[in-house]
């Protein structure tokens, strides 16, 4: 099998103030040899112009919702990242000469989510490429959300393929230069893999793959007027991915009252007290520790499942 992947978009600063991915994007455009392989084309791209400019998250709306379907195709939609997003898709996914099979989307974030992979679907070819990478980082974590499929709102779901890279604590508007390390050693680690997939060169593949399913996402208390009436409890403070029990303390009140997590089971919580998620009422999100099986190797996956 040869030239599956024909095209990548790597895309960095969907939210302005992630600066790892502006500044490798930036990198990368300076020196695109870094990120050139013989059998695709690279292309790079600053989605959210004005937002980096500003070092603001967005202008208007959070870009990383603007990819729905129904929101593309509504002229209605007249906001920055609502413009930005056509754009983005006329140049990444709109006909045979824009289209990218494989998305790597880099975003930054507050908690301490260490190395996080958010694959862009949990079609085999994308669990087999995150299984790759686990086997050569033991301490990378996919993540798999509720919304993968071709109609989330999310970026990386223009292309049949590809993921979000998702490293911290990282503050806003902030590099750090070992997180920014390795997520360039990430997307080199991912390129080589496409590229010698394209030259039939992958032999071994990862038969299984630890994966955090999300669940649901819980809000801090708050008073019945609006208002925050408690905050993440320091025992659970930088958490993320740490089992979380019934009885554990989950939040701790003004008035130093601890809250307990009362849930029927173990849960992961991951994005524990994400700056950028405040407004959006998230405290962090719950998930599931699950093992898939994964498919025998990359050659038992037919033809057909490669066409977009």
């Amino acid at each position: 099998m040869s030239n599956l992947i024909r095209r990548v978009a790597i895309v960095g600063g969907t939210h302005g103030n992630e600066w790892t991915g502006v500044y490798l994007v930036k990198k990368f455009q300076k020196s695109p040899q870094l990120v050139h392989r013989s059998s695709f084309e690279t292309v790079t791209l600053l989605a959210n112009p004005e937002a980096i400019a500003r070092n603001q998250r967005y202008i208007d709306c959070d870009l990383n919702r603007c990819f729905d379907p129904n929101d593309l195709n509504n002229p209605a939609l007249t906001g920055y990242e609502d413009i930005q997003a056509k754009a983005i898709v006329s140049a990444l996914s709109l006909d045979d000469t824009s289209k990218v099979d494989f998305i790597i989307d880099l975003h930054s974030s507050t908690a301490n989510m260490g190395l996080t992979l958010l694959p862009a679907s949990q079609h085999s070819f994308n669990l087999q490429i995150m299984g790759y990478l686990c086997q050569q980082n033991p301490d990378i974590r996919v993540c798999c959300g509720v919304q993968q499929n071709r109609n989330s709102p999310m970026l990386r779901s223009i292309a049949p393929f590809g993921c979000t890279i998702e490293v911290g604590a990282i503050a806003q508007g902030v590099l750090d230069a070992h997180r920014f390390q390795q997520t360039e050693q990430l997307i080199h680690s991912i390129l080589d893999y496409l590229d010698a997939v394209n030259h039939n060169l992958v032999q071994v593949t990862a038969s299984s793959l630890v994966i955090y399913q999300s669940i649901e996402s819980i809000d801090y208390p708050r008073t019945p007027t609006g208002e925050l009436d408690a905050m993440i409890h320091p025992q659970r403070q930088g958490k993320d991915y740490e089992p979380l029990e019934a009885g554990d303390p989950l939040f701790l009140t003004f008035s130093g009252e601890t809250i307990v997590y009362q849930g029927p089971s173990i849960v992961f919580p991951i994005f524990i007290n994400e700056a950028a998620y405040y407004e959006k009422g998230i405290a962090m999100t719950l998930t599931e520790k699950q093992q898939l099986k994964l498919a025998s190797s990359i050659h038992s996956m037919d033809q057909e499942d490669f066409i977009s």
